[in-house]
């Protein structure tokens, strides 16, 4: 069989880079071997923002008197939370098998495998049932969630992101080791659930990729709301004895802590789905557990690409479908494809606060030689967010003092998963302190904020 394109892998690089490639004529064979969404629609994004909603409604549930309210015996079924999370996904899935055929992609089931130049084997329960030859192969094999050496997975005790989303019971006492963006998503939903959660980093902070001053409010929200967090720490064993894990904690400096826990949670990142693929049959290179591309998502062999996780960080779906729209477009010749700045890819973690940002930190802007001016307004000084009994928060944005430009932005607080689209836009279109302290934004909303940390870079603020 012969097509222009083969596309390994389903998920959010995968699924989109099919249909941008059918939209621009191309004849596009889609191979994948478990869900069509892949982990972000199945086992990540969609299915944990669920439950974070669920999450907050509980909060909200449990303090009702800040809005006039009361309510005895607030009460949830936990089998009914995790199947409405398991029924969004099923339904976004079903969405994109829709999407792929309506737009006449063929789509495979199967695992591929690269056999030469150009020549992909689909097999399905060990036995060949295609064999597809394309001038290019895009590899969308997405990853999977890393392991440390002393702490393996087992999925009863010891889980992953994947059995932490589907819980049989809420466990009382929880350790989430790993402070990046997943591990405090789910130490903030099962907190937030009524879990007595430990959450270790062995860096100096949690959300390292984060701006400091954000990841320090953020370490300061989380303590009050009683969470036992340890920087700077790692897990030294983890052993089970009867229905408890014991795990010792290393805090530093020789000092030793024992934690009696029902759960462990690893969120130590991920690794690339490289095995198994063929990629030994080309001249493409694996390093550090992910495939090296260029700019236009080229690997070494012609013909043959790699987008999404597999490639490396960021690991967001939004990049991985930029990533499956930019490779497709290139394949095809369209005139203006841009490569694409991943310091225009916004990052977001859906905690309670939630935390956004796009661009440098501070810190960052600073090492770049870059002479910075810096905006902060609090939620605590806006309208809305008052309103909303939502006042725990900060915008901030990083300027360069000399043109304007806007380097960075970082929110921590409601909506600041919304609000930070915004500051995208001003970045992808090199906006400057002059057109945001020239745009009217509507009163009373939370973005209102984005002005006014703008205006506060420059010391004319004017709520605060």
């Amino acid at each position: 069989m012969t097509h222009d394109v083969i596309i390994v892998g389903g998920g959010p690089g995968g699924y989109i880079a099919a249909i941008r490639a059918r939209q621009l004529g191309l004849k596009t064979t889609l191979v994948e071997r478990e869900h069509l969404g892949g982990i972000c629609l199945n086992w990540g994004c969609i299915p944990t923002k669920a439950l974070l909603r669920t999450a907050e409604i509980n909060h909200l549930l449990h303090h009702l008197d800040a809005h006039g309210f009361s309510a005895d015996a607030v009460r949830y079924d936990l089998d009914a939370v995790v199947a409405r999370s398991r029924a969004v996904a099923k339904k976004l899935s079903a969405g994109v098998k829709f999407l792929l055929k309506k737009h006449g992609v063929e789509v495979l089931a199967g695992q591929a495998r690269l056999d030469g130049p150009g020549r992909v084997v689909v097999e399905r329960a060990g036995a060949e049932v295609a064999i597809l030859a394309a001038p290019h192969v895009i590899l969308a094999a997405g990853a999977r969630a890393r392991a440390l050496p002393n702490l393996e997975p087992d999925g009863e005790r010891i889980w992953t992101y994947k059995e932490a989303i589907v819980p049989q019971r809420l466990p009382a006492a929880l350790l989430v080791v790993g402070g990046g963006a997943i591990g405090v998503e789910l130490a903030s939903f099962y907190r937030d659930m009524g879990s007595e959660v430990t959450l270790v980093e062995a860096l100096e902070r949690i959300l390292p990729s984060e701006d400091e001053e954000i990841s320090g409010l953020a370490h300061k929200s989380f303590s009050k709301r009683g969470m036992q967090i340890h920087v700077g720490a790692r897990v030294q064993s983890v052993e089970r004895r009867g229905e408890e894990m014991v795990a010792t904690l290393d805090l530093g400096k020789g000092s030793l802590s024992p934690i009696s826990v029902d759960h462990v949670i690893l969120a130590v990142g991920i690794t690339g789905n490289v095995e198994g693929l063929g990629i030994e049959s080309t001249r493409a290179r694996v390093e550090n557990g992910h495939i090296v591309v260029d700019q236009w998502l080229a690997t070494d062999e012609p013909g043959l690409y790699a987008i999404g996780d597999v490639v490396g960080p960021p690991w967001l779906a939004h990049k991985a479908s930029h990533e499956g729209v930019l490779c497709v477009e290139r394949i095809a010749g369209v005139a203006d494809v841009q490569p694409l700045d991943v310091h225009n890819i916004p990052a977001c973690t859906y905690c309670r606060p939630q935390i956004a940002s796009v661009g440098l930190s501070e810190s960052a802007a600073r090492a770049a030689g870059r002479t910075v001016r810096v905006g902060r307004f609090p939620y605590q000084a806006n309208g809305k967010a008052i309103a909303m009994a939502e006042s725990e928060g900060l915008v901030k944005t990083v300027f360069d003092a000399d043109s304007g430009e806007l380097l960075g932005a970082h929110v921590f607080g409601a909506e600041a998963t919304e609000l930070i689209g915004a500051f995208a836009v001003a970045k992808t279109l090199e906006t400057t302190e002059a057109e945001l302290m020239r745009t009217v934004f509507p009163h009373p909303t939370l973005s209102e904020m984005i002005g006014e940390a703008t205006l506060a870079a420059w010391e004319r603020a004017l709520n605060v």
